[in-house]
């Protein structure tokens, strides 16, 4: 790196020593040079921020994102020490923001616990900046220290605008720590703001807001009365401070169970529990002893585990898991230990109750166990160690044995209660593990077994399919038909060559309330999954599915909605990958057949009409026109009532149908929306109902 200045001394080589390497090696310590690595010194700031309010120390913390693409961090906490450290002559803050290894979180007297890098965090995000400004309260004073890419020294601000392209001056001989005001008595804190060097990081590297959202929300979760502010001040086009500064507040006292109720989706199957434990553990680590020298010596560790976790009708599973308040979205030891308890735990308990459970010989897998899950895992120890700089895999080992002590006792406690509401839960749980046991066994079977047949062989597949002649799935479509009525119909309107009809009798299964067990009982589902032929749930494989797409003929009215509602449903919670790659079509059958009469000998003309409004339009374009159309106007409530020529014409033949495709853009969103039309909460759907009331064409209620 060229060097701002042909001064070089003494003073600048002890201190740039271990941050040149910082500068020329990046990845190493923040994972690499675009916006994610920018996020990462970000939370590095942020962390030690957390650590203090985790210690006890602090309550507030805010975050701005300046227009000038700085970033301002402050805390309530003690504010970073500005007095002098002995061994090397320098202010507590110099050391914490230039020395690697260097801070409160060694040897184990300030911090019980921490999230932050191993004593490099702060020195790391300064090292990497082209300007770094440090206000430290303590004592009724206010301190600060400024910094250009690690090194300490004065910037000559014209005024109060602060920039890092302004001359700067850096110290020679000693530091010099400038106290710039004074606060009220016991006020204390640390704000640090920080300018990312573009000699590092990549021209589009940017701060993300909906990462930095995300992270605000997910740490005030896991530090109970904690208030984080983030303030965005840079108007950002598709931010919501594009047009105005915006400002956001995260405060939660509900903790891990509130987290995991955020996270969760859909119905429940148990409450939200809660799993909490400790161990101790011993290791080996170099300490510094009396005479500055490194030397191992025998550490005892205390390990605190805390894991709320719900399982819920569906079968995803959401897992986070915490060092502290460190995110591992890789897991490491404490997600194995978790895991490996899970398993364990269930396995026992349905081998003890196979009979009843009707569970046979059979083994459950984790993914059973998983299905559904909803989870938070967080270990709190000191001086965590973690494979790799950017802390995303948790490697010490002694806290799997520990987790999976903590989590075997208290699961089987909970599944082994006695008590009224807890038995019941428990009850519903192992059937739902057991279920996904089946389903998976069942799946792998057919998927092993079914394969497309052919004319010469014969077929497992329900005998009411009309299948199709075409073995290209790409071109293959299914239709599902309300009732037989529509099937007759429908059988001599479509294609055989590459159109297959299903009839559906009735309205089935509604399995947004329904258990795994009770969708895969339930003949109309099962049927409807095995003609599909690509399994169901977790096991659902896209390449396996017999149809390259699948449309939903219902007939036109609020029973044939009420129907494709439910169909929607099972695939959207069984087979939503077939939702997601847009393979679900709703078909458009016409509600109308006007029939204009045309004078002289030329045919009568026959339009299709899809909605009352285009109806009405029609009509009133007709008599515009001096046109009149034969009385009544044939109303189609039902498939069944049209001759096959028109169903084919209309929905069924490719050149001139209409499909509604359906997706889920947003499955959140879609979630939700499921679980409000078709959950078990009545509540929601009653005010749902309510709220749209007015908007309801009563014409087309069937009386």
């Amino acid at each position: 790196m060229a060097r701002q200045s042909s001064d070089y001394s003494a003073r600048h080589l002890s201190v740039l020593e271990g941050l040149e390497a910082v500068r020329k090696r990046p990845g190493m310590y923040i994972g690499s040079t675009d916006s994610r690595g920018l996020m990462h010194c970000l939370w590095e700031i942020i962390d030690n921020s957390v650590d203090e309010a985790l210690a006890g120390y602090g309550q507030n913390i805010t975050v701005i994102l300046h227009k000038d693409s700085s970033v301002e961090v402050h805390d309530d906490g003690r504010g970073i020490p500005v007095d002098v450290e002995p061994k090397t002559g320098l202010t507590g803050l110099e050391v914490v923001l230039t020395k690697l290894h260097a801070g409160g979180k060694f040897g184990g007297s300030s911090y019980a616990a921490s999230g932050g890098l191993h004593g490099v965090g702060a020195s790391v995000v300064n090292a990497l900046s082209s300007r770094m400004d440090a206000q430290v309260d303590r004592g009724g004073k206010t301190y600060q220290m400024s910094f250009r890419r690690g090194e300490p020294g004065h910037f000559k601000d014209p005024g109060k605008s602060l920039s890092p392209d302004v001359a700067f001056a850096p110290f020679t001989e000693a530091s010099s720590l400038d106290v710039v005001g004074t606060t009220k008595r016991g006020v204390t804190g640390t704000r640090i703001r920080y300018w990312a060097d573009r000699q590092i990081f990549t021209a589009d590297a940017k701060f993300s807001y909906d990462e930095l959202v995300a992270r605000a929300r997910q740490t005030s979760f896991l530090v109970p009365g904690l208030k984080i502010k983030v303030i965005d001040e840079r108007r950002l086009a598709g931010t919501p401070g594009e047009f105005a500064t915006h400002e956001e507040i995260f405060h939660h006292d509900g903790g891990l169970s509130e987290f995991v109720d955020f996270l969760s989706v859909g119905g429940a199957v148990t409450d939200i529990w809660r799993l909490q434990g400790h161990g101790t553990f011993t290791e080996t680590v170099p300490v510094l002893n009396a005479e500055g020298r490194l030397e191992s010596t025998a550490m005892e560790r205390d390990c605190e585990v805390d894991i709320a976790l719900r399982w819920g009708v569906g079968y995803e599973t959401t897992m986070r898991s915490f060092v502290n308040i460190i995110a591992t979205p890789k897991g490491g030891r404490h997600q194995e230990g978790f895991e490996q308890a899970l398993l364990k735990t269930f396995r026992k308990v349905i081998e003890a109750n196979a009979r009843k459970l009707k569970a046979g010989n059979d083994k459950i897998e984790k993914d059973d166990v998983m299905a559904g899950l909803t989870a938070v895992l967080t270990v709190r120890l000191a001086e965590p160690q973690f494979e790799g700089q950017t802390k995303e895999i948790l490697g010490t080992p002694a806290v799997k044995a520990i987790v999976a002590k903590v989590v075997e006792k208290a699961l089987k406690e909970k599944l082994d209660s006695t008590a009224r509401g807890e038995k019941i839960q428990s009850a519903q749980l192992l059937e739902k593990v057991v279920s996904e046991m089946k389903s998976r066994i069942s799946a792998r079977v057919h998927k092993e077994t079914q394969r497309r047949k052919n004319a010469l062989e014969t077929s497992s597949l329900p005998t009411k399919l009309a299948d199709c002649r075409s073995t290209d799935v790409a071109k293959s479509e299914l239709f599902i038909v309300e009732g037989d009525s529509a099937l007759g119909t429908a059988k001599m309107a479509r294609s055989s060559d590459f159109q297959a009809l299903l009839p559906i009798r009735g309205k089935i299964l509604n399995v947004q309330k329904a258990s795994v067990g009770d969708m895969l009982a339930n003949a109309e589902c099962a049927a409807l999954i095995q003609v599909v032929g690509a399994g169901s749930g977790r096991s659902f494989d896209l390449a396996a599915a017999r149809y390259g797409k699948v449309i939903l003929m219902t007939d036109a009215d609020v029973d044939g909605a009420h129907i494709r509602t439910l169909l929607l449903t099972l695939f959207f919670r069984y087979m939503r990958p077939m939702v997601d790659a847009g393979n679900v079509y709703a078909a458009v059958p016409p509600l109308y057949r006007v029939e204009v009469i045309n004078a002289g000998a030329k045919a009568n003309e026959m339009i299709y009409i899809y909605s009352e409004n285009e109806l009405h339009k029609l009509l009133a374009k007709l008599e515009k026109a001096g046109k009149s159309h034969k009385i009544p106007i044939q109303r189609y409530k039902g498939l069944g009532e049209m001759d096959a020529d028109q169903l084919a014409e209309t929905t069924m033949d490719p050149r001139h149908r209409m499909l509604r495709r359906v997706t889920s853009a947003d499955a959140d969103r879609a979630e939700h929306t499921f679980e409000l039309l078709m959950g078990s909460e009545v509540a929601p759907r009653k005010e749902f109902i309510v709220a749209g009331s007015e908007q309801l064409d009563q014409g087309r209620i069937d009386a």
